[in-house]
This record gives structure tokens, C-alpha cells and sequence, in this order.
């Protein structure tokens, strides 16, 4: 890989393809001096997502982030089918933070996706969802050492309740 192809691999990854980003950085003119084709950028992309679905975890919410970032740019029902599969599978054994996150990103995916996903994704995928966002509301508060509410500007358990409330009402909105 030339240098300057590895440089823009390099600007494009750090601001997951996010030319808005690159632009209030003040790199968004040297990345364009590459012009690189958009092909590329798409492996790139995809590059990024299968790197960012291996990394799902329930000890944090970065990949999850990251991958909810980078759908806005890049929609494939792949990364739908493996979000939500991580979240029906890893999820309930997750403290309630964590939980909140997967959720909410889970709907920010979906919404990104909803023009490229079946029905029948869309709908399995909101179910995984509402199952997570529910078991918020109704279990006790369980926080994992590491995580604080304020992480989320949250002040006790109501505030995380009105929270999942809020995306069970954007998954209503998705399915509509």
C-alpha cells in the first residue's frame, strides 16, 4: 500500500468514514486529495464493520458505538443479523448500563438499516430490542463495577427507565 493510500485509509478509519467529522478537524481537504474511489471507501467500511462485530463484548460499549456510527455510512443486514443475534445471546447476563447502550444502539442500527433490511429482520431485530429494554424497566438496578450512571447522565433508576422508555417508543416509530 502506497504511502498515500495508507494515509487515507488512516483519515478515513480514525473518522469512520464521517466526512463532517474530517471537515471540523481540518482534514477533510487533504482526504479529498487522494480521491480515492468510493469502491474503496466501501471495503474500507467493511473493513471496519467485521473488525468492530468480532469486538462486541459485554464489559463495554465501544464496538457497539463504533458500529452504530458507522452504519449512518455504511448499510449492509449483516451487521443488523449480528448485533442483534450478540444482543438475544450475550445481553440479560449484562448489568443494566450496558444493557441501556446495546438497546439504544440496537434501535440507532436498525433505523440506520431500515431501508436495506427485510421485514422479517426488522421485525426480529426490534423484538431482540424491546426484550432488552423491557428487562431494563423491569429488573432491579444491577451496575458492574466500572460504570457509573453519570457515565450516562443518568441520576438513578427512573432516569434509566424514562431512557428505555424513550427508544421502546423509537422501536414503535421503526416498525410503524
Amino acid at each position: 500500500m502506497t504511502e498515500q493510500l495508507q494515509r487515507a485509509k488512516e483519515l478515513y478509519t480514525r473518522f469512520l468514514g464521517h466526512f463532517l467529522d474530517m471537515h471540523k478537524a481540518g482534514l477533510l481537504k487533504e482526504y479529498k486529495s487522494f480521491e480515492i474511489p468510493r469502491e474503496q471507501e466501501i471495503e474500507w467500511l467493511n473493513e471496519m464493520a467485521l473488525a468492530y462485530a468480532e469486538q462486541l463484548s459485554i464489559r463495554d460499549w465501544d464496538a457497539i458505538t463504533a458500529l452504530d456510527a458507522l452504519s449512518r455510512n455504511y448499510q449492509d443486514s449483516w451487521i443488523v443479523e449480528k448485533v442483534s443475534s450478540f444482543a438475544s445471546r450475550n445481553m440479560m447476563s449484562a448489568d443494566s448500563l450496558v444493557r441501556l447502550i446495546y438497546a439504544e444502539k440496537l434501535v440507532g442500527i436498525i433505523g440506520s438499516h431500515k431501508q436495506v433490511i427485510s421485514k422479517e429482520l426488522l421485525f426480529e431485530a426490534c423484538k431482540v430490542a424491546v426484550q432488552i429494554l423491557e428487562n431494563v424497566i423491569s429488573q432491579p438496578l444491577v451496575i458492574d463495577p466500572g460504570h457509573e450512571l453519570k457515565e450516562l447522565g443518568l441520576k438513578d433508576k427512573r432516569a434509566l427507565n424514562s431512557r428505555a422508555e424513550q427508544s421502546l417508543e423509537q422501536v414503535k416509530v421503526l416498525i410503524n
